[in-house]
């Protein structure tokens, strides 16, 4: 879980320019809400979702951010397809969500992904192997979304981890500038 006090994710604070002005964000696995903060501050409106209570006990009555207490793997999908124009996950694996992630992005719809991949047990937690992404894994989960940039590497802020990081959009959008095109990886 994420400390509200925590700074946002680099990797979602450059992409998140590519999200579509005022639209709808869905923060998963919010954790203290430090992206669903930033998405708001960026004039999104938020859902921030976790299965903690206390977690979104700092987010509630924050305007521009609708707290959802929901266990995503004990119970189902609680939104429709296509009804949000970016999702951010950061710190947290749960395999059958990939397909709902993608069918749950509007057209142009941006997705933010980061979390740990195999290596990372080197470094602490986690260090199961059902967290940890496999190699490339990550580009294979988000098809058939355009793939913007993917990372994969050794990390060392805000701790030493092995990461792996990916934005994709559902449809043809185009990139801001000093963005990368199509593919960028890389050992960070």
């Amino acid at each position: 879980m994420a400390h509200e006090d925590e700074a946002p994710s680099a990797w979602v604070l450059r992409f998140c320019a590519l999200i579509r002005p005022g639209g709808r964000a869905l923060d998963l696995a919010c954790g203290g809400g430090r992206h669903a903060r930033l998405l708001r501050d960026r004039g999104h409106q938020v859902v921030a979702l976790d299965r903690d209570q206390a977690a979104l006990a700092s987010l509630k009555g924050e305007p521009g951010i609708e707290p959802v207490r929901a266990d995503l793997e004990a119970t189902g999908w609680p939104f429709r397809p296509r009804c949000f124009d970016a999702i951010v996950v950061t710190n947290y694996l749960h395999r059958p969500l990939f397909p709902l992630l993608r069918e749950s992005l509007a057209e142009e719809g941006v997705l933010i992904y980061e979390t740990f991949a195999v290596g990372n047990e080197r470094y602490g937690r986690p260090s199961n192997p059902a967290f940890l992404l496999r190699r490339d894994e990550l580009i294979e989960a988000v098809r058939p979304l355009e793939i913007v940039a993917f990372e994969q590497g050794r990390v060392s802020r805000p701790r030493p981890a092995v990461v792996q990081r990916i934005c994709a959009i559902r449809g043809a959008q185009p990139l801001a500038p000093g963005l990368p095109t199509p593919i960028e990886t890389a050992i960070v």
